[in-house]
């Protein structure tokens, strides 16, 4: 029985919709009240049993590889300051076990290009793939990524995890075409990378998590182009079901889409209601805020 081991996070993507925000840090750098998304991804995967951690990168990242590295200075400041909680915060940012790879992707040819880059280091192995501005909240439950490696276990097929949206929404996302298989989860027959509406075969779109076998990269290596001029994950994938099945999981959890601002504002509240430290105060403020604009 094969087990997830590895993880692969493409993180080479400019964030041109957070301008100017983004312009001299990387989207996955942005904070979720005080934590980055890129460290919620990778909690996600260590949650999952994942010890390697695969980032492919691009211009302007080196902050995401700063991180998940030792800060000497910052620490020895901390000790010296008295301040042990948060040097214990600094020093946990990632577990002692965990090793983490960077891997540049030297043009921005698309995921599915990203996916491949990582084929060195993951070889045959299956491997996940999380993408980290998909946020995804377990409410306290099981993580996401974590659901999927169990389903993995059982299966030892390449899994999507994925979600129902509106069919005006299609022409965003992977749809697949699939039929009830176990609770919780689909067979697929067919997968369309960012289809019109009238075109969707469904409305059942794939989100960013996946669990993939390594015969993904013998695709991914002999594919063309596809939607948008990029090397489309979704096309290796539609190539991977020739030979093997491929599953739709319906995850438990709720996914804030912090690819766009709206997204991000409500993964933020949502977060930031929750957060120990604050929650109660920014609950009230939120009050406070509906009152003085008349919507409560």
């Amino acid at each position: 029985m094969k087990k997830i081991r590895k993880a692969v996070f493409p993180v080479a993507g400019l964030g041109s919709r957070f301008l100017p925000a983004t312009k001299a840090q990387p989207k996955e750098m942005l904070p979720i009240v005080d934590k980055p998304l890129i460290q919620y991804a990778v909690e996600e995967a260590v949650a999952a049993g994942i010890t390697e951690m695969i980032f492919i990168t691009g211009r302007n990242k080196r902050a995401i590889e700063d991180h998940f590295d030792k800060a000497y200075e910052l620490e020895c400041e901390l000790e010296a300051a008295g301040k042990r909680q948060l040097l214990e915060i600094v020093q946990n940012v990632i577990p002692k076990h965990i090793s983490c790879i960077y891997i540049r992707q030297s043009a921005p040819l698309g995921l599915g290009h990203a996916v491949l880059c990582a084929r060195p280091v993951v070889g045959a192995e299956p491997f996940a793939v999380l993408l980290a501005d998909d946020f995804m909240d377990a409410g306290g439950g099981q993580p996401v990524l974590a659901q999927m490696t169990d389903v993995f276990g059982r299966e030892q097929c390449s899994i999507l995890a994925v979600q129902d949206v509106a069919p005006a929404e299609t022409r965003q996302y992977g749809i697949v075409s699939a039929t009830p298989y176990q609770a919780d989860l689909r067979l697929i027959h067919a997968i369309v990378e960012k289809p019109a509406p009238e075109l969707a075969p469904s409305t059942l779109a794939v989100v960013g998590r996946y669990v993939l076998t390594g015969r993904i990269f013998d695709h991914l290596e002999h594919l063309g182009t596809g939607a948008g001029g990029e090397i489309q994950l979704t096309d290796g994938i539609a190539a991977l079901m020739r030979e093997e099945r491929v599953l739709a999981y319906h995850y438990a959890g709720k996914r804030y889409d912090c690819g766009s601002k709206l997204g991000y504002l409500k993964a933020m509240t949502a977060m930031g209601l929750k957060h120990p430290e604050t929650g109660a105060a920014f609950r009230a403020f939120i009050q406070q805020v509906q009152c003085e604009l008349g919507t409560t």
